[in-house]
C-alpha cells in the first residue's frame, strides 16, 4: 500500500495492514482475551496508540455486547510538546486518522470511540476501573510513557491485564525505564514478556502464569520457554519459533477483492550500437596521413 491515504487500497488480509504485530504477540493477545472471556471477566478494552490499526482490528473482535472499545492516537495532530513532535515528525509523518478508519473498517461494521490527541486525555475520558485489556503503544519518551502506565492502573479492573510495546527496543529506551520502574517500585507484576512486549497486571500473576506455562509447554513445537527469577518476580519469557501460525483471524470484508496487478520492472532501452568501420576503413585512418584521411572523408560525405 501507498503513503497517500486518499489511494491506500483497503487491506485483503490483516498482513497487508502497515504496523508491527508479531504472530507471538498475536497468540498472546488472543489467549489473554480468550481466557477472560471463558472466566466471566467483562470490561472494556483500550488501546493508546494505533498507527495504521493492526493490533485494533485484532482487539475488536473481542468486543462483547455492552463493552466499550477506546483508542487515541495523535494521528495527525498537534503533538503536546517538541520532544513528541519531534518524534511523531520522524516515525509516524503518514499516520492519519482516514487510513487508521479505512483499514478498520474493512474488518468490521463499526469504528471503537476514537480519542484524537495526546494519550493525556486518557484519565479523563476512559471511566477508572473500567478496562479488562489495556494496550499501550504511543509514545517511546519516558515522561509519556509513565503517565500512560499511571493512566492504565487507574482504568483497569481487578485482575485486569496491561500490555507495554517495546519495553526492549534498543531505540525506545524510554518505555524500558519506565516499565521496569513501574515493576519495581509501583506495583506492576509481569505476566509474561514477549520479544517485543511485556504483558503485567497489578494483581497476583500467579493464576494466569500457571495456564500459560501449560499452554506453552503444549506448544513446544512452535514456541521457546524460559523461566527466571528477578527481583522477587517470576519472569516468563517466550520467543516463536519458526513456522508459528496467527490465531485464525476476522476476515477481511476485501478478502475476495484481485489483488493489485504487480508492476513490470522498468527495463531502459539498449544503447545503440556504434558502427562498425571495415577492416579497409581502419587500416586507412592507421596507415594514410591525418590530411589524406580528412580528405577521404569529405569526399565521401560529399557524393551523399
Amino acid at each position: 500500500m501507498t503513503a497517500s491515504p486518499g489511494t491506500i487500497r483497503p487491506p485483503r488480509r490483516l498482513d497487508d495492514v502497515p504496523g508491527w504485530f508479531p504472530v507471538l504477540d498475536q497468540t498472546l493477545f488472543e489467549w489473554l482475551l480468550d481466557r477472560q472471556e471463558s472466566t466471566g471477566t467483562s470490561g472494556d478494552l483500550l488501546e493508546v496508540g494505533v498507527y495504521m490499526g493492526k493490533s485494533a482490528i485484532f482487539l475488536g473482535r473481542h468486543l462483547r455486547e455492552g463493552e466499550q472499545y477506546t483508542v487515541c492516537d495523535l494521528f495527525e495532530g498537534d503533538a503536546p510538546d517538541d520532544a513528541n513532535r519531534a518524534e511523531s515528525a520522524y516515525s509516524y509523518s503518514i499516520l492519519t486518522r482516514q487510513a487508521f478508519e479505512k483499514n478498520y473498517l474493512a474488518f468490521h461494521d463499526e469504528l471503537p470511540r476514537v480519542l484524537q490527541g495526546p494519550s493525556s486525555l486518557v484519565p479523563d475520558e476512559v471511566k477508572p476501573r473500567s478496562c479488562r485489556f489495556v494496550h499501550i503503544d504511543a509514545s517511546h519518551l519516558y515522561e509519556h510513557v509513565h503517565d500512560d502506565i499511571s493512566a492504565a492502573r487507574e482504568a483497569l479492573l481487578p485482575g485486569g491485564v496491561v500490555v507495554l510495546d517495546d519495553f526492549r527496543s534498543e531505540h525506545t529506551p524510554g518505555v524500558s525505564v519506565a516499565a521496569w520502574e513501574a515493576v519495581l517500585n509501583r506495583g506492576l507484576r509481569p505476566i509474561c514478556l514477549s520479544t517485543q512486549k511485556l504483558y503485567g497486571t497489578w494483581d497476583d500473576p500467579e493464576p494466569i502464569q500457571e495456564e500459560l506455562l501449560a499452554m506453552a509447554r503444549s506448544r513446544r513445537q512452535d514456541c521457546h520457554l524460559s523461566v527466571q527469577q528477578a527481583a522477587g518476580h517470576r519472569i516468563v519469557r517466550l520467543k516463536s519459533k519458526k513456522g508459528m501460525q496467527p490465531p485464525a483471524l476476522v476476515t477481511s470484508k476485501h478478502a475476495d477483492d484481485a489483488p493489485p496487478a504487480p508492476t513490470a520492472p522498468h527495463t531502459p532501452p539498449a544503447p545503440t550500437p556504434a558502427r562498425r568501420r571495415s577492416r579497409t576503413r581502419r587500416l586507412a585512418a592507421d596507415l594514410l596521413p591525418p590530411v589524406v584521411t580528412r580528405a577521404v572523408r569529405n569526399a565521401r560525405r560529399a557524393r551523399r
